[in-house]
C-alpha cells in the first residue's frame, strides 16, 4: 500500500451489548472495533494460545496456507465507512521458484483473528488513525476495574 501506516496492536478484548469491543492501538491512541461475540472469543483464544478441541474455521485456513507455504505477512485496517471499518490481507507465498505477495480485501474481524493466530504485524492507515475516537482513556479505567482487558 502507498499510505503511511502505524504499527497497532490488540490492546484488549470487552463483551458488549450487541458483539465483543475489541481495543486496537498503540501507546498514542486506543480505538474500538465492534465484531461478533464469537469472533471475540476466536480471537481471544488466539491471542491466548488456547488449546480447541476440533479445529475452527481460521484453524482450517491456516492450514490450507501451510499446505500451500503461504504465511500472512501483515494486515492494514484501512478505512472506516458508515460505521464499518474495512482492511487489507496481505499474505506472502514463497517456494524455491518465486516469492509473491498478495492483497486481499477481508473483513478486519478476520484479519485480526489470522493475525492473532500467526503473531503477525497489524498496521493501521495512518489517515484512518488520525480520524478515530481516542478510546485509551475507557481502557484504562476497564483495566483498573478488572474487566476482561487483554
Amino acid at each position: 500500500m502507498k499510505n503511511d501506516v502505524v504499527p497497532v496492536q490488540i490492546r484488549g478484548i470487552l463483551p458488549a451489548n450487541s458483539g465483543c469491543a475489541l481495543f486496537v492501538g498503540n501507546d498514542d491512541k486506543v480505538f474500538v472495533i465492534n465484531v461478533e461475540p464469537q469472533m471475540g472469543a476466536i480471537i481471544s483464544m488466539f491471542l491466548r494460545d488456547t488449546p480447541k478441541e476440533r479445529p475452527l474455521t481460521h484453524d482450517l485456513i491456516q492450514s490450507i496456507f501451510k499446505g500451500f507455504s503461504i504465511s500472512v505477512e501483515r494486515i492494514i485496517i484501512t478505512d472506516l465507512k458508515n460505521s464499518t471499518y474495512f482492511a487489507r490481507l496481505i499474505l506472502q507465498q514463497q517456494n524455491e521458484l518465486a516469492r509473491k505477495i498478495v492483497e486481499i480485501d477481508a473483513r478486519p474481524s478476520d484479519c485480526l483473528a489470522l493475525a492473532a493466530a500467526q503473531k503477525r504485524p497489524i498496521y493501521v492507515t495512518a489517515n484512518l488513525f488520525e480520524q478515530v475516537e481516542d478510546m485509551s482513556e475507557v481502557l484504562d479505567r476497564i483495566n483498573e476495574t478488572g474487566g476482561e482487558a487483554e
